[in-house]
């Protein structure tokens, strides 16, 4: 039997530059109806956002976003009995719904971490949430490189994570900076300031430029970050944002209250009611508007375009893509090339390709090289037969 040799891998075509046309057309084409087309099909599958909740006990998450969605999304910690103990570790606890506005359906994920930040020693307690983050860019990838995969993978990656800062008006604590260190190269981490009704306006405002000003020096950059804005109307956008409403000083609350004759959310206190969605008490409204209606999308761009293509990266380069399968490799070895034209014929037998024979292009694919290139093919393959 003659040796086989891989046919070389053919040049890439270059695409042809885009010749203008005179804006001028002649008559109505209809271009400006995929518009239409997109919110139809939205409004008939829907959309996925997931959304993390990180702080310390007792800062309100649940009830922030309860009241961010005006509903009831979010577990409510309930307060802790004698005979019930602190968990020792970071939990972290996902609770789905389905929200509908308009004939628009949200699919919605609320992960909380009970746990986070109320131990005695909270070193490297960030590690669990990281490890959820990943894990759910793995569940992803492995859908994606399936060879028969899913018309809609389920997205299950964290879109956007809202880190809870102790409201005590002085600085940060190194577990807040270490904390947003680490996670903010893997997610959208968006940072609040939790029961701002516990500062006076002048402590509230002095507190948000000590925290800009730390997360400067430490290099912390959180969403929207600079280097991601796309052009001069997102810089100038995103600029006011950076430098005037990060972190947002917000309150929470699901109960109502008559004011001025009109119902609102708000807090009951002794010198009146604190009202939610009133700028000049809290910059509830302004979180509200960021995160749903103006920045969801690109929360979910910047998800699957940076975060998730960085990892996608690092793990394509560390192993193929997927984690090795040891019979796998160890065929591989001892049979090398023939064993891999063995499986293409056992694949494309199942009429799982439209050809027969292995694309010319995969002539480095199916020589030896080592676990990295020839696992990519063949553990995509491994799902279809027995080895």
């Amino acid at each position: 039997m003659s040796e086989l040799v891989p046919e070389p891998r053919p040049k890439p075509a270059v695409p042809m530059k885009p010749v203008s046309i005179n804006s001028n057309l002649l008559g109505y084409i209809g271009i400006d109806t995929i518009i239409e087309q997109m919110r139809k099909k939205t409004m008939k599958t829907g959309f996925d956002f997931n959304i993390m909740v990180v702080g310390q006990s007792g800062l309100g998450k649940s009830t922030l976003v309860n009241t961010l969605f005006k509903s009831q999304v979010s577990r409510k910690a309930s307060s802790w009995n004698r005979e019930e103990k602190i968990p020792k570790t970071v939990e972290i606890k996902a609770i789905g719904h389905v929200i509908e506005e308009g004939g628009v359906k949200m699919k919605l994920t609320v992960i909380d971490t009970p746990g986070f930040g109320d131990q005695i020693n909270n070193e490297n307690c960030w590690e669990p949430i990281e490890k959820y983050i990943n894990e759910q860019y793995e569940k992803f990838l492995k859908e994606e490189v399936n060879i028969a995969r899913k018309k809609r993978i389920p997205d299950t990656r964290v879109h956007c994570c809202l880190y809870f800062i102790s409201p005590t008006g002085h600085s940060l604590r190194p577990l807040d900076l270490e904390f947003m260190k680490h996670l903010s190269k893997v997610v959208n981490v968006i940072p609040v300031i939790a029961k701002a009704d516990t500062m006076t306006l002048e402590e509230k405002s002095e507190f948000k430029q000590r925290v800009r000003k730390e997360l400067e020096v430490n290099g912390i950059e959180f969403y929207p970050q600079k280097e991601f804005d796309e052009d001069l109307e997102d810089k100038t956008e995103n600029d006011k944002i950076r430098q005037e409403s990060m972190p947002f000083a917000v309150v929470g609350s699901d109960k109502e209250y008559q004011v001025n004759g009109k119902r609102v959310l708000g807090r009951k206190t002794p010198w009146g009611i604190i009202e939610v969605e009133n700028l000049n008490h809290c910059e509830f409204a302004l979180l509200r508007d960021f995160v749903i209606r103006t920045h969801l999308q690109d929360l979910k761009e910047v998800t699957h375009n940076i975060h998730y293509e960085t990892y996608r990266a690092k793990r394509l380069n560390d192993n193929g893509g997927l984690p090795p399968n040891k019979k796998l490799c160890a065929s591989l070895r001892r049979f090398g090339e023939g064993f891999i034209l063995k499986c293409w014929e056992q694949v494309s037998h199942r009429q799982l390709f439209l050809t027969s024979d292995p694309p010319t292009d995969w002539g480095c694919r199916y020589s030896w090289t080592g676990d990295r290139v020839s696992l990519w093919w063949a553990v995509g393959a491994q799902n279809h037969f027995s080895l």
